[in-house]
């Protein structure tokens, strides 16, 4: 699959303040890519530079093969979608969904026939006659959408535009952005804060910290194999600990965490006496009544319970004083109802366990 865009050691500054730190990436052709990080990691900055509206300090800008680093945006073959939306007030949303083609000098009668199309894609058949004060927040995100794709860009950039959303309609948004870009076939390139958007409907998701992209990957590898600790604690929840190894004669590292727990990885170049971070997640740790045996097994006693609907979240208090959190799913099965103040045995798998960088 064909490179869509890419940026190539690109760096941007403003003033004494650099946003971009030699940032490189490439996203592929109908893939949906999601920019993740807290705010002032660089992420609008990347959008920005996709579109246009900003140029590198240094490196260069590509999209479709093309060096469009010093290009203005209307000789981009992008569109963007606010997250204020932007819709014209005075305009109906046909027309709104329109003008883009009117810009453009697309004869009547094919604007008819695209927006037409998008309406249907978008379900907003109904509405096409009203103005976007009478329409919700929810229809007024499909109208940008809407007058987004009618143009029929190669790449469609999306900064943020689930976050004037109630939570309930987020969620269905997700859905159908997902749903919508499937059937389209356009690359998105997707900005957000929301780890959960960005694990529900990305293809990939570049990490971004202080300017820079800590990590790019499928959701599952970011979520289950983070490369820095960065990563690990802002995708979902983690146990980070530090370790030292005792061993690895077998190519199977044994590390000993703080208090004397010690716990078998399922392999690595880690060697006796270095110092590791590891990242162990709480859904991975399982709970048992008696001893399972096999490897990372070991006691432990439910020092917090915090019940929140589908899991409860455990706080488990092992040797020499470690407390680890564990997540355990509230499926009625009565052998797995722990609860705080017992004496249990926990157990991790060694391919569970993963070595991140500070």
């Amino acid at each position: 699959m064909a490179n869509m865009v890419e940026l190539r050691d690109v760096s941007k500054t403003f003033g004494n303040f650099t946003a971009l730190r030699n940032v490189s990436f490439e996203i592929k052709e109908g893939e949906f890519m999601t920019f993740l990080g807290p705010s002032g990691c660089g992420k609008t900055t990347c959008l920005r530079l996709i579109s246009g509206f900003d140029t590198p300090s240094t490196g260069r800008v590509l999209i479709g093969g093309d060096d469009v680093t010093f290009a203005p945006p209307y000789k981009r073959d992008v569109n963007q979608v606010f997250q204020s939306y932007a819709l014209f007030p005075h305009l109906t949303i046909f027309e709104n969904i329109a003008f883009g083609l009117r810009m453009k000098k697309v004869p009547a009668a094919e604007i008819k026939r695209r927006v037409d199309l998008v309406v249907e894609m978008t379900a907003l058949g109904q509405f096409v006659d009203r103005k976007p004060a009478q329409m919700s927040g929810g229809q007024r995100q499909r109208v940008a959408l809407a007058r987004a794709i009618v143009c029929e860009p190669k790449v469609l950039l999306l900064d943020e535009p689930l976050s004037a959303l109630d939570a309930k309609l987020r969620i269905q948004m997700r859905v159908e952005l997902k749903q919508l870009q499937k059937r389209l076939g356009i690359t998105f390139i997707f900005v957000t804060h929301d780890q959960e958007e960005a694990l529900t409907m990305s293809d990939r998701v570049a990490v971004m910290n202080a300017g820079r992209v800590e990590q790019i990957g499928t959701v599952n590898e970011i979520y289950y194999r983070p490369a820095t600790r960065f990563v690990a604690t802002f995708i979902g929840e983690t146990n980070i600990v530090e370790a030292d190894v005792v061993s690895n004669g077998d190519g199977r590292p044994l590390c000993r965490l703080e208090g004397g727990l010690e716990l078998r990885l399922k392999s690595g170049p880690q060697a006796a006496g270095e110092k590791i971070l590891l990242s162990l997640r709480p859904e991975k740790i399982r709970l048992y009544r008696a001893n399972p045996g096999g490897d990372n097994c070991f006691p432990g006693r439910i020092s917090v319970e915090i019940f929140k609907g589908a899991v409860d979240d455990l706080t488990i208090s092992v040797q020499g004083g470690l407390e680890l959190g564990a997540l355990l799913a509230n499926d009625g099965q009565e052998e797995m109802d722990f609860h705080e103040g017992e004496t249990v045995f926990a157990r991790i798998q060694p391919e569970d366990i993963n070595v991140v960088a500070a």
